[in-house]
């Protein structure tokens, strides 16, 4: 990664923060997208105090705000000629009942929405860094997740479980779904790979106490729960529509390997209904930007 740009989403805590320090151990020069501006600054000067010669900024990002999401690509653009990595890892799991700017269920809008976005606007860039490699970070419950099309954003009955699987169901099924549609175009970049951590401690928890002290047994520390994503990242043989996870008993935690979508993960029929959802939701066509990085690779 000697040189090359990554981008990680959430990396002011947790996760984020230990795949954003181990790229820099690898060269990268890495932006630490966030809305939480001190925790990024705080992860920032420890990187850099702990790896000699980083190169680790931060950009305020707020993945529930489209005019954050816009403004944040278009300074990245601005600023770049080039983007390596996009690490779309930030998220956050069973809040209260709430809404993002446009009105869409807050775990749904962050979670899926947002990365959507996200990547739309910083598609021309990753599609035109040759090697370049998208990143989605899923998690485990996919597995038991389920699309409810009849009340995506919760408005008759909102389960905050249910909601948070569903929005990481649907962070795997794009992955997937992106993995299509830029190999039918012909393209070369971005390949596209998922990845879940299994079970770690983290904040994520703050809201689920009574299952963390459930889990804990169950469940790795940070460094390791970072290694999925990290292999997506940077494993040389990596291939394009590829998910990297723990092997061990029910993928909670466990040595890293490549591991297969479980449930409604592997419905592609499904994946290509939750674009189309997304592409409306959010007013903005991914095909057609798909269509023109396609006809400009080939100019």
């Amino acid at each position: 990664m000697d040189g090359k740009f990554a981008v990680v989403t959430g990396g002011a805590s947790g996760l984020g923060a230990y795949i954003a320090e181990a790229l820099c151990t690898k060269g990268a020069r890495v932006i630490i997208a966030d809305i939480d501006v001190k925790g990024a600054e705080s992860v920032a000067k420890r990187i850099s105090s702990a790896v000699p010669n980083a190169e680790i900024a931060f950009l305020p990002l707020d993945l529930s705000d489209p005019a954050s999401i816009e403004g944040f690509a278009a300074r990245y653009i601005s600023e770049h000629d080039a983007l390596d990595l996009l690490i779309n890892n930030a998220g956050i799991m069973t809040p209260p009942y709430g809404l993002t700017e446009k009105g869409f269920e807050l775990q749904w809008g962050i979670n899926h929405l947002g990365h959507f976005a996200l990547t739309y606007h910083l598609m021309p860039l990753l599609s035109s860094t040759p090697g370049s490699r998208l990143v989605t970070q899923t998690s485990i419950v996919h597995r038991g997740g389920r699309i409810n099309f009849k009340d995506i954003n919760s408005e008759l009955s909102y389960s905050p479980w249910k909601a948070y699987k569903q929005s990481k169901l649907a962070t795997l099924l794009f992955s997937r779904e992106l993995d299509v549609r830029v190999r039918s175009m012909g393209m070369e970049a971005p390949i596209s790979i998922a990845s879940h951590p299994g079970l770690v401690n983290t904040q994520l928890y703050r809201n689920r106490e009574r299952m963390m002290r459930w889990l804990r047994p169950f469940m790795h520390g940070l460094e390791a729960g970072s290694v999925p994503a990290l292999r997506a990242a940077l494993d040389p043989d990596a291939e394009s529509g590829d998910m990297y996870g723990p092997k061990g008993w029910m993928e909670f935690r466990g040595r890293t390997v490549k591991v297969r979508p479980h449930g409604k993960g592997k419905d592609m029929d499904l994946a290509s209904k939750v674009w189309e959802l997304s592409e409306n939701m959010t007013g903005l066509d991914l095909t057609m930007r798909l269509e023109d990085c396609a006809a400009s690779e080939s100019r």
